[in-house]
């Protein structure tokens, strides 16, 4: 079985913890049921709850669980009694993160959530509509239409795509299951029928889209949403980053992560393809050094990237 992420688990929270405290001591196998969780996942889950808070992390600003037989009652910190206090810069990121919000197809543009931004907006004194602009991915008109109609109606589906890891364009046939966006792209996860196994397919890679007229029987329980995974690769790579090129660590999945000193850090990572590892480090250049894996991998696509260019720069 997969192990939970730590993202997964904090959503989880959030939707436990207000559901349990509104319910006033709801039956502990009523929650499990609820949110698809079992008792030891849940009790490891608010126990936790024993840890957040503010500073100065005193009585009022913890939240309590209490657990009494086959019931469980979360009261909160007195702390969320107060009125929240908002700087313009916390006002602000609250104002862009409903924008980005409001930006997903199918939300009301006038509805509660955009009245409430727009009073926001206004007691920061910034036209929400010209000052911050959301953009969720660059995909191509109705496609995003196409592929929630296929997913509705079951239809499989052939895309032309580009496989960013392999630098190679593919047709294949896909049972498309959800769309959704994702840290600004939008992504449709499916069941590829050239891999035989579950896909993520970014749709601005997507050339074109063909409903077909097989249908497909959707899976009960969809797999959680995810933007990448490297756990069926056996390639790792360890590097050392110069400070400037520690962004890598943030932007992708990693096994280890080790402080160097000096704002250098040395990081271990599944490698999925070659051929985006020769992207990173080209990219990177004399910010990364290969400690582990395969030191010829750099030079080796430096050198043919050097080839395409042979004869085509005149002598100066």
């Amino acid at each position: 079985m997969a192990r939970t992420s730590a993202d997964d688990r904090l959503r989880r929270l959030l939707a436990i913890v207000p559901w349990v405290a509104a319910n006033d001591g709801p039956k502990i196998a009523d929650v499990c049921a609820r949110f698809g969780v079992s008792q030891a996942e849940l009790l490891a889950d608010v126990d936790l709850l024993q840890y957040c808070g503010v500073y100065p992390f005193t009585a009022d600003v913890l939240m309590e669980v209490r657990l009494e037989e086959d019931r469980i009652w979360i009261q909160y910190a007195d702390w969320f009694n107060r009125p929240l206090r908002l700087t313009p810069e916390e006002a602000l990121t609250l104002v862009a993160s409903g924008r980005a919000l409001l930006a997903v197809p199918g939300n009301d543009p006038e509805g509660p959530l955009a009245r409430g931004l727009a009073k926001l907006a206004d007691a920061l004194q910034v036209d929400a509509d010209e000052a911050i602009e959301v953009h969720l991915g660059n995909v191509p008109a109705g496609m995003l239409d196409t592929l929630r109609g296929a997913i509705a109606a079951s239809r499989q589906v052939e895309l032309d795509y580009y496989t960013y890891g392999r630098d190679a364009r593919t047709r294949r046939v896909i049972d498309p299951w959800d769309v959704y966006a994702a840290e600004g792209e939008w992504y449709v996860q499916a069941f590829c029928h050239a891999a035989q196994a579950e896909r993520l397919f970014r749709l601005d890679r997507i050339r074109s889209v063909s409903v077909l007229d097989r249908t497909f029987d959707p899976p009960a329980t969809l797999p959680p949403r995810r933007v990448f995974s490297a756990e069926e690769a056996d390639a790792r790579i360890v590097l050392d980053l110069e400070p400037w090129a520690r962004w890598v660590a943030g932007q992708y999945p990693m096994e280890a992560v080790e402080e160097l000193g000096e704002g250098r850090l040395r990081v271990t990572m599944k490698i999925a393809e070659q051929a985006w590892l020769e992207r990173l480090l080209l990219r990177l250049g004399p910010g990364a050094t290969v400690v582990e894996g395969d030191t010829s991998v750099a030079p080796a696509a430096a050198e043919r990237v050097l080839r395409r260019y042979t004869g085509t720069v005149a002598a100066s």
